[in-house]
């Protein structure tokens, strides 16, 4: 019974410490900091359109010494666009931009700030779910991975990006794009 007992304990434990929504894959436990204007966003924080409609500021409360790519999917988007309720729920791809770097500057709580002057692969695409009755949900998961020297997106990545938007398959674009596993996310939840 004690052995269960703590069992229960650490999968609970490992549980809370995702940053990536329940049942998503490859799960995350360091959480990337995310902020629209002055609101920061916690796992799961509800949004308006309005409030995501800016690409938002990113960070880490790590060192960030490196260079990373950073993603934004839809987890709920529909397969029926023009009648979301009969679609079935998918992964869209919203953006992927490469190069971004710590700034230099730190919050008060530690976290530094990432840019990039990079537009892309795929530029900035807000969160825009639709209207839906009933009222669906739309978790919006951000990754970032270390992005590896003189990274150049191999050919099946680039057309991935490109033409597999629905339906995006994240941990095929991982091997794709030669990434190794996501060092930090965070989503947040958008309903239309």
């Amino acid at each position: 019974m004690k052995a269960f007992s703590i069992l229960s304990t650490l999968v609970l434990a490992g549980v809370a410490a995702a940053q990536t929504p329940a049942g998503f894959t490859p799960v995350v436990e360091q959480k990337l900091e995310v902020t629209f204007g002055t609101k920061s966003v916690t796992p799961g924080l509800a949004l308006t359109r309005s409030e995501t409609s800016r690409q938002p500021t990113i960070g880490l409360s790590i060192p960030a010494n490196g260079t990373y790519v950073w993603m934004l999917i839809d987890l709920d988007a529909s397969t029926n666009f023009a009648n979301p309720a009969q679609g079935q729920r998918t992964t869209y791809l919203h953006t992927v931009i490469r190069d971004f770097k710590a700034d230099g500057t730190a919050s008060v709580g530690g976290v530094s700030t990432l840019r990039s002057t990079a537009s892309g692969p795929v530029a900035w695409f807000a969160p825009m779910p639709p209207a839906e009755t009933p009222a669906h949900p739309h978790r919006y998961t951000n990754l970032l991975w270390d992005q590896p020297a003189n990274w150049q997106i191999p050919t099946a990545a680039s057309q991935m990006l490109q033409s597999q938007k629905v339906g995006f398959d994240v941990p095929k674009f991982i091997t794709a794009a030669g990434l190794g596993a996501p060092i930090a996310a965070n989503y947040f939840n958008v309903t239309g």
